[in-house]
């Protein structure tokens, strides 16, 4: 084995165990805290605020998006919550591409690397390209390819009604955290091969690829950013 190799597979190893352990905690953090959320705030609360019938909601799911510190990855748990509640499907999507695009760590960084002026361009473009695309999926009907599963919480194991008072004892806290960890185990899969490929691409995908100004002086490495980017935007090219 070739010290190269070593190398690249020792990188993927350490990208691999940090990566899964990060979005562990998010994923489980965020579900709860969504879970809490929902204690709190009636289904028909975010129906109103976010409802797909006129322009406001749009823009509110836009701008939900920008205030919120997420990845693509920890938008999902967000997300579906929204789901459960029934909240218009073209602000949904908008939030889901707008809370990657646009939270805070990425407009302060784009403010101190590129200035005020290119940041709000950014931020413009970003934003209506968010607004844009959910209305889009809205109006073409995109919202009968969600399953009817995602729309429900999976409900709490046990033994049903034979348990008696021991059932009704339990805390809301107690079925929030029952739920986010199925929802966990049913996203796991699914994350891990995400986890694989973004890990392998940091440790083997040469910088000096990247880094080279031939490389970047044709068109191609545009399309290959944006599918490279994919996989690897949660954790290594943060």
């Amino acid at each position: 084995m070739t010290p190269e190799l070593l190398t690249g597979l020792q990188d993927t190893a350490n990208m691999f165990i940090f990566l899964a352990f990060e979005l562990t905690l998010l994923f489980l953090l965020i579900s709860y805290g969504v879970g809490v959320l929902q204690e709190y705030i009636s289904p028909e609360r975010i129906q109103s605020i976010l409802s797909s019938r006129n322009g406001r909601g749009y823009v509110v799911a836009a701008l939900l998006g920008a205030i919120t510190p997420f990845c693509s990855c920890s938008t999902i748990p967000f997300l579906k919550g929204l789901l459960r509640a029934r909240a218009g499907f073209g602000p949904m999507m908008v939030f889901l591409f707008s809370s990657p695009l646009l939270n805070p760590v990425i407009i302060g960084l784009f403010a101190v690397t590129f200035g005020l002026k290119v940041t709000l361009v950014y931020f413009i473009i970003a934003l209506g390209v968010s607004i844009i695309a959910g209305f889009t999926l809205e109006k073409l009907g995109f919202d009968q390819y969600v399953e009817a599963a995602a729309y429900e919480a999976p409900l709490p194991g046990g033994c049903g009604s034979s348990c008696g008072s021991a059932v009704k004892q339990q805390s809301h806290w107690l079925k929030i955290w029952i739920t986010t960890w199925k929802d966990f185990k049913g996203v796991l899969p699914y994350l891990l091969v995400g986890i694989l490929i973004g890990s392998f691409i940091y440790g083997f995908l040469p910088t000096e690829f990247i880094c080279n100004s031939n490389f970047c002086s044709y068109w191609y490495p545009s399309l290959y950013s944006c599918g490279s980017g994919y996989p690897v935007e949660c954790g290594p090219c943060r």
